[in-house]
Parts: C-alpha cells; sequence; structure tokens
C-alpha cells in the first residue's frame, strides 16, 4: 500500500487585505477589503503546439510573482550518545546523555493572497516552528507571523511587512473537469530550487480522507478532508504552493502525495480552492475557524447490509449520538442509517462529513434515514463547535472530560468495558476492567507511554479500575497537568505499568 505523504521537505508524516478570488468572485475579508488577486490571464483559443506551449509560459509567467518559499526552523531535543553504547557495560552506565538543542530548517511553499502580504500555506509546513521566514521571487527575505492557522483542513494564513505585492487570483474549483490541465508551483527538495514549476492534468476530483483524530480535536466525528487528485509532479518542499489553472487562477493548494518511495510517482493531493477562501477568510476575519457541528459518529454500513436491504453504496450507520447535541435534538438515535443528505444518496459514506464541513454553523441540512426498515427524514440545525466548547468552560470552567467518548479523545486511547463476552473471547480470566481497543500513535505522550491495543487497564492514579464508570471517575479526580501511574494487564498475562499526564485545560 503506497504512504500519503505530506510535500514538505524534511517532513514523513502522512500513517486570505483585498481580494480571495478575480473580480467579481471577491470574499470580504475584513469589512473593507477584498483580496486583489492579480494573476488571472486571458488564452487565446486557438489550439497550435506553438499557442499551447505560449499558454504554459504566460501562466508561469504571471504566477510566479505570487509564489514565495518558506523556511521554518524548528528546535528539536537530541539526545547525546554516551561511550558505552553497544559494549557489555552499557546496561550499568549507559544512561541516557545529556539532550542538546537541535535547529532544524523546514522547507515549503506558499502563496500570495493580498497584496499586503497575506500568504497562505499549510498548517504543517509551520507547526511548531520557532521561526518563520519567507522569499519572494525577486529574492527578497522577510520575517513572517501566524495569522492564523487550521489543523483540520493543513491550512495557515501568515503575514509579512509588505506593500504591494503581486496577490494569485481565484479560481472555483466546483468548476474543475478531470483532465483539465493544472501548474503546480513551488519549491521542491531543495531551497535552491524555487519558484519550480510543473504541468500535469487533474485526475482526479472529491478524494475523500477522514482526518485524524489529533486534528479532529474532541468529538465530531463528521469532518472530512476533500482533495483534488493531479499526476503535475509535487515533491517534498511543494507543500502550500499553489495549483492554478491555465488562467492563472489558484484552484488548489499543494498538500501531499501518494508514494512507495517517499517521492513523486504521479500522485498529488491539493486542498480545493473553495476550501482555501473559506478557511482563510475565517482566519483572517477571526483568527480561527468556526465549523458546523452534527455531534455523531459514524461508518460504513457493511456490504452485506447495503445489499441485503437495498441502500446507497455510501450509506452511514450511527455508532453515537452525542447527548444534548444537534443530531440529538433532531431526533437522531445510534443505529440509524444515513443514506442521504440534502436529498442527495451518498456513493461514501465520507460524503457526510465532507458536506457538514463545508457548512456554516446554524444551517439546516436534511438527512434521510433508514430506520429499523423504514425512511424517515431529519433536518438538523447544525451547531458550532466553537459554542459548544466555549458552554462547556462557562457551566464547569476548565473542568474534566463529559463523556467516556471525549474522555477518549482527551486521552488518545479508546477504551470499552471487559464484559463476559469480551473477556471470553480474549482469554481473560475475570471480566474486569478497561480494555484497550485503539492508541492514537499521533499523540506523542501515547506513543512513548508503551500501551497498545488490547491491554487491559486495572489500576491507575492508585485506584482499581473495574468498568469505564470508575475509570471516569478515577480520571476526573487526577489533577490537570498532573502525572499518574497506570498499570495494565498484557495479552500474555504479564503487568506492565506506565505514566501518563493528564492534559492542562481540558473541557
Amino acid at each position: 500500500m503506497a504512504g500519503l505523504l505530506f510535500a514538505t521537505a524534511g517532513a514523513n508524516l502522512f500513517g486570505a487585505g483585498d481580494a480571495v478570488g478575480t473580480p467579481g468572485q471577491a470574499a470580504n475579508l475584513n469589512g473593507s477589503a477584498t483580496l486583489d488577486g492579480s494573476t488571472a490571464i486571458e488564452q487565446s483559443a486557438n489550439s497550435t503546439p506553438s499557442d499551447f506551449e505560449t499558454a504554459f509560459s504566460r501562466v508561469a509567467e504571471s504566477v510566479n510573482p505570487a509564489v514565495v518559499q518558506i523556511r521554518a526552523a524548528k528546535v528539536v531535543d537530541r539526545r547525546m550518545p554516551t561511550p558505552f553504547e553497544g559494549t557489555p557495560f552499557e546496561e550499568f552506565f549507559g544512561q541516557p546523555g545529556p539532550s542538546q538543542p537541535d535547529v532544524r530548517q523546514g522547507l515549503g511553499s506558499g502563496v500570495i493572497v493580498r497584496s499586503d502580504g497575506h500568504i497562505v500555506t499549510n498548517n504543517h509546513v509551520i507547526q511548531d516552528a520557532e521561526r518563520l521566514s519567507v522569499r519572494t521571487l525577486d529574492g527578497t527575505q522577510y520575517d513572517a507571523e501566524v495569522v492564523g492557522t487550521d489543523q483540520f483542513s493543513d491550512l495557515a494564513v501568515l503575514k509579512i511587512d509588505a506593500s504591494g505585492l503581486k496577490a494569485v487570483s481565484f479560481g472555483n474549483s466546483d468548476q474543475l473537469d478531470v483532465g483539465q490541465w493544472v501548474l503546480a508551483f513551488g519549491s521542491p527538495l531543495d531551497p535552491k530550487l524555487n519558484n519550480s514549476v510543473t504541468a500535469g492534468i487533474v485526475s482526479a476530483l472529491g478524494r475523500l480522507r477522514s482526518p485524524s483524530r489529533r486534528a479532529r480535536g474532541s468529538n465530531q466525528g463528521a469532518g472530512v478532508n476533500n482533495f483534488i487528485q493531479t499526476d503535475a509532479a509535487i515533491n517534498p518542499g511543494n507543500s502550500g504552493g499553489p495549483l492554478v489553472n491555465l488562467q492563472g487562477q489558484l484552484v488548489g493548494i499543494n498538500t501531499a502525495i501518494a508514494s512507495r518511495t517517499g517521492g513523486y510517482q504521479g500522485i498529488g493531493f491539493a486542498i480545493p480552492s473553495g476550501t482555501v477562501e473559506r478557511v482563510a477568510t475565517q482566519l483572517v476575519e477571526e483568527g480561527n475557524v468556526r465549523r458546523a457541528y452534527l455531534g455523531i459518529r459514524y461508518g460504513p454500513a457493511p456490504e452485506s447490509l447495503i445489499q441485503n436491504e437495498d441502500l446507497p453504496q455510501g450509506s452511514a450507520v450511527v455508532s453515537q449520538v452525542e447527548t444534548g447535541d444537534p443530531a440529538a435534538e433532531a431526533g437522531l438515535e445510534a443505529g440509524d442509517i444515513i443514506t442521504a443528505i440534502e436529498g442527495e444518496p451518498l456513493d461514501n459514506y465520507l460524503e457526510l462529513g465532507n458536506n457538514i464541513a463545508s457548512m456554516r454553523p446554524g444551517d439546516e441540512v436534511s438527512l434521510r434515514v433508514n430506520r429499523d426498515g423504514e425512511t424517515r427524514t431529519f433536518t438538523v440545525t447544525l451547531g458550532a463547535r466553537g459554542d459548544m466548547q466555549t458552554a462547556d468552560a462557562e457551566s464547569g470552567g476548565e473542568g474534566p472530560p463529559s463523556s467516556p467518548e471525549s474522555l477518549q479523545e482527551d486521552l488518545g486511547l479508546q477504551l470499552r468495558d471487559v464484559t463476559p463476552q469480551v473477556a471470553r473471547q480474549l482469554g481473560l480470566e475475570q471480566d474486569q476492567g478497561v480494555l484497550i481497543t485503539d492508541v492514537d500513535q499521533s499523540n506523542p505522550m501515547i506513543r512513548d507511554s508503551g500501551l497498545q491495543p488490547r491491554q487491559v487497564i486495572f489500576e491507575m492514579a492508585g485506584q482499581r479500575i473495574s468498568d469505564m464508570e470508575t475509570f471516569m471517575k478515577v480520571y476526573r479526580d487526577i489533577e490537570s497537568g498532573s502525572a499518574f501511574r497506570m498499570a495494565v494487564r498484557n495479552p500474555d498475562g504479564y503487568v506492565f505499568v506506565t505514566s501518563l499526564q493528564k492534559p492542562s485545560g481540558n473541557g
């Protein structure tokens, strides 16, 4: 299976002052001004080889001044080796050596979207950076500040102290066709290769991917990333650069590649310009992104269910409905099968989250549901994730998670009770404790803890854990920011003890 990699040099991570848009299609970013893109051009209707060649050249000439190179300095701790490593004395004297800060330079790309120095790039290009610098086509270097970031969409907006810059024009990604020519810009592999241009076609549209738990944050269960697939060459360092059409308009932000080698193999992915415009506008205006919230967890309907009950191929099974959230208020229940949204049958269950993500808080959405063989239609008024987080903070301050599911997101563990049936299936002697069913490897604390699926938690913070109810009670009593011990029993019956730290600012 090919790996999916962020197209940022040094990374192998996958496992919007004036107008967004061309004249007449600008988005209002600050109440008075719009993005002032000026790269759009008119191409000749002729189709001779010479004209075709000229078309590419004209796009490159128009767009490149809006393309920038981004350098992200990140400080990491590097452990110094000890002289006893690899010797018989390592066990006795091979204590870890002192750590030493190591500054690493990440390489990425970006595109100017406002002439006053606002730049769009990928969030993963600038995440955790201590210092950001931007280089324009003419070689001028600028220090950059972060205006806002959005992990969910993997987008970020930077600002440099400049004016009169050339900004990209925005195209309509909804009007793209498979087979349409596109050009990718950026700094692949090496800083010296800045403003490189590659050409290809749109290979596919609507490639859907569910983001990691870390990017989702708390229990949304309805978020999906939607990508344009292209065969224009994208390599590490191209992340955050523009994908444009032959009119010089932005249609996507280059983000990732699928590869078995870590390099270009003809499969690249870009975030559609419609998403970029929506997210960048909110980041510039508000500094964050407010998303519509449905309040369910769901997964694909089994093939046997689809065939036996003649359901749409992309039907989604609701596995959980959050109490008090929009879906629950509208009457949805766990076990419902969502077959259509806004009257359109689902071809892929991820389309549900993709549609919700494109809506705003307060919007109404119609869901067609199959419940116990009967078809029903529910109208849900979508909430706002930000509003819900604020409400939690107002009602309980920085209190503990309010449900097992949100607690599990908090820790980076998926858990369930050890029922008699589970105990029999796993060959356990006792039907007590809490079973770890999955771990979030993107969470550094969990990754380093040694915790694994199929382990059973039987003690935490010095208290016996018999089920999820006692687990939640004990966890709530742990002070935020405090470390605590956790004892688990491995599948082979041996006991393993580790230590975790309760995140600060829960709620």
